[in-house]
């Protein structure tokens, strides 16, 4: 279980007492480090598979989850989102509670929402009513009754789509409606589920009895409801184990906040705490983007930032284009995931990915123009598709009675099962010609093939029956197999994904960040919002904006100030000092983390830094210049050309070579830096206090305009 862990995931897998916290940055294997922990735990005995409860934000998550500590040989682990945990638990005890079934969810509370308005005689476009619909969502996860909006509201700075008064009286008649009609919606599902636990303690401590041990993903993204649900289960137990990263916070819009993670080691003073900070996902050069994006970053997300590390060998670097207008740029970033689709990479590792969900039309008729297959994420749910219902139905009669079918007489395997069954309903060994209808239905069913060929590779001996078995299972978590097609995504939907080739577009003011982020808090949630969307790639990043929304339009966009100091040619803004996230553990001690007195502190070394993008410097080359190499350097020219006609004659006249009186970089130090005293030369690396000595009288007359003579210092 612990073989092909790093250090600090080895730590995660066997810290199995007591709360443990994981901080990890983007691309650091903690799906891995989680799932191991979980198996290793089980096969050491520690843990019981079936007290252990993993609850994560997506359908998808969890599925993963799943699947990967099946390929450990764990079974039986509860591996959910909050929802279906606490559906599943409201399901099973709402007739002991409360007697009868369980009130019908509606599916989607716009409708509910839009007869709210009417109801009240107030009336709401279609982009109202969508708003209107997320402040109850917000109120909901955030436990404020519709009396308490307004103040709530203020309260949070949130900037409410109508006034607060009207959106209270909405939220007030919404919840009225849904009572008289015996319904429920799906913030409801935790709220039951809080109050049954609250109020019925036999329940909760039934529910406490059967789960001993939990794990929560994703923990920065934990709302105050969802947090007083999982305080519910753990009761006075300390169990715990959370992992995050708190620069990767994007949907406080909705409730969610970081301050949970952030406080861990404040409510649980004896905590262990493993940073991951070992990139394996993306190259150097992304991981160096990424890091500079959150080096300029405030607030106290920012002040827990965490230095990534690639493990990955070099790749190409991020490539910065800029475009008359936004159809341009969709047909420049056509062009370019063409050629990257003809030189091997596959279009389900290519991602476009947008602010809003309104730019996903120019870039869909870009590739369409383009003959490239692409599939949009949050459009139709996969198993919800016609055709994968029908070759769902297919799959399950040939389970059933495939031995009576001459369509599989010749099939030897499971994927050459599935592959029969499916050519009667459009598959085919290649794909067909062209996009539209056609495309995407062999789309769906060459998912399906896929995943029949990996399930056989994970399961030698799997049968037709597992496989069906599998795809109920996905099905009911909406797990969904991979589509051969460039995806489009907005940045909220692409959390959590990867691919080869990234495609980060509109780029510019305005967009990114968006206009109405106004205030400090929203701003570097946005800068957040682009540091997800860069880490999703590992190995190409092309980064686009345009400088006009449609041809001929007045040319009056700028790119992001996310950008400034990191694309080529750009000037860099000044570059936030404060903690920095490295990797490591600190134990827990069972009790809060003692003070050491001063005079017993160690001496911590602050890392360089460039002073351009904030990047951490390790290059001796670049730490002398206290910048990286490619980035824009602010050389005097006139004063380098005279210290370096200075040191030819120094170098003459001592009999000596140049570099011994100063290297080629301490000379650019010198006149990047134009010190103005000794102090200030003394600091800048490759000169120290000998040479300042020697050469300091020279130097610094140089710096100051005037003609060095050499010979005076007094070597």
């Amino acid at each position: 279980m612990l073989e092909g862990l790093d250090p600090e995931q080895r730590a995660v897998a066997t810290s199995l007492r007591g709360p443990v916290c994981v901080l990890a940055g983007a691309g650091t294997g903690k799906t891995r480090a989680i799932t191991h922990r979980i198996a290793y735990g089980v096969h050491a005995g520690v843990l019981q598979p079936g007290s252990v409860l993993a609850v994560t934000f997506t359908n998808r998550a969890a599925g993963e989850m799943r699947g990967r500590l099946r390929q450990l040989g764990v079974a039986g682990v509860q591996a959910r989102t909050f929802h279906s945990a606490a559906l599943r638990q409201l399901q099973y005890f709402w007739p002991k509670a409360v007697g009868g079934g369980l009130p019908r969810i509606i599916d989607r509370k716009v409708q509910l929402v839009a007869e709210a308005a009417a109801a009240c005689r107030v009336r709401l476009d279609r982009g109202e009513l969508r708003d209107v619909t997320a402040e109850i969502e917000w109120s909901k996860v955030t436990q404020t009754v519709p009396a308490d909006y307004a103040a709530a509201a203020r309260a949070a700075g949130r900037e409410t789509p109508r006034d607060a008064a009207e959106i209270s009286q909405l939220y007030g008649t919404y919840e009225d409606l849904k009572r008289h009609r015996s319904v429920i919606d799906f913030e409801d599902v935790l709220l039951l589920a809080v109050a049954i636990l609250q109020d019925r303690h036999d329940i909760a401590e039934q529910v406490r009895g059967q789960y001993q041990h939990f794990v929560v993903d994703e923990y920065q993204d934990v709302s105050p409801l969802q947090q007083r649900l999982l305080d519910l289960w753990l009761g006075e137990r300390d169990s715990l184990c959370v992992v995050g990263d708190a620069s990767q916070t994007i949907y406080s819009f909705t409730g969610a906040t970081p301050d949970h993670l952030l406080d861990f080691r404040t409510r649980h003073p004896g905590a262990t705490v493993v940073k991951l900070v070992r990139d394996y996902r993306s190259t150097p050069q992304v991981v160096h983007l990424a890091n500079g994006l959150l080096a300029q970053a405030s607030g106290r997300a920012a002040d827990h930032r965490l230095e990534l590390v690639s493990q990955r060998e070099a790749g190409p670097e991020p490539h910065y284009s800029e475009y008359t207008d936004e159809p341009a740029e969709a047909e420049g970033a056509a062009r370019r995931i063409r050629d990257l689709i003809a030189s091997g990479v596959p279009a389900s590792e290519i991602a476009v990915l947008f602010r809003t969900n309104s730019q996903s039309e120019t870039y869909e008729q870009a590739l369409a123009d383009a003959a490239i297959p692409y599939q949009l994420r949050g459009a139709e749910r996969f198993f919800e598709r016609p055709e994968v219902r029908e070759a769902g139905a297919a799959l399950r009669g040939a389970a059933r009675f495939g031995g009576n079918d001459s369509l599989l007489d010749d099939a030897v395997d499971l994927p050459s099962q599935v592959r029969a069954v499916l050519s009667t309903k459009g598959w085919t060994p290649q794909p067909p010609a062209g996009s539209g209808v056609v495309r995407e239905r062999w789309e769906s069913l060459a998912a399906l093939v896929r995943l029949a060929e990996d399930f056989s590779r994970a399961r030698d001996a799997a049968t037709l029956g597992d496989l069906v078995a599998e795809l109920d299972e996905r099905a009911g978590a909406q797990h969904a197999p991979t589509v051969e097609g460039v995806t489009l995504a907005s940045l909220h939907a692409a959390k959590g994904l990867e691919w080869d080739a990234v495609f980060v577009v509109g780029v510019a003011e305005g967009m990114m960040p968006i206009t109405y982020a106004r205030t400090d808090e929203q701003i570097e949630e946005e800068r957040r919002l682009l540091y997800v969307g860069v880490t999703r790639a590992r190995r190409h990043l092309h980064v686009s904006w345009a400088l006009s929304r449609s041809p001929g339009g007045r040319a009056g966009r700028r790119p992001s100030r996310f950008l400034d100091g990191l694309r080529p040619g750009s000037t860099g803004s000044a570059t936030r000092v404060g903690p920095l996230g490295h990797g490591g553990v600190e134990p827990g001690s069972g009790r809060a983390p003692a003070t050491a007195a001063p005079a017993a502190r160690r001496r911590v070394r602050t890392p360089a830094r460039c002073r351009v993008c904030g990047r951490t410097l390790t290059d001796a080359g670049e730490m002398k210049l206290m910048r990286c190499d490619d980035c824009p350097s602010d050389m005097n020219e006139g004063l380098y050309t005279r210290l370096h006609d200075w040191r030819a004659a120094q170098a003459k006249e001592s009999g000596q070579p140049e570099f011994c009186v100063f290297t080629d970089r301490t000379l650019v130090a010198i006149a990047e830096t134009a010190p103005r005293d000794e102090g200030s030369l003394a600091r800048i690396p490759g000169v120290g206090m000998r040479k300042v000595r020697g050469f300091g009288a020279d130097v610094l007359a140089i710096c100051a305009g005037e003609e060095g003579e050499p010979g005076v210092g007094d070597r």
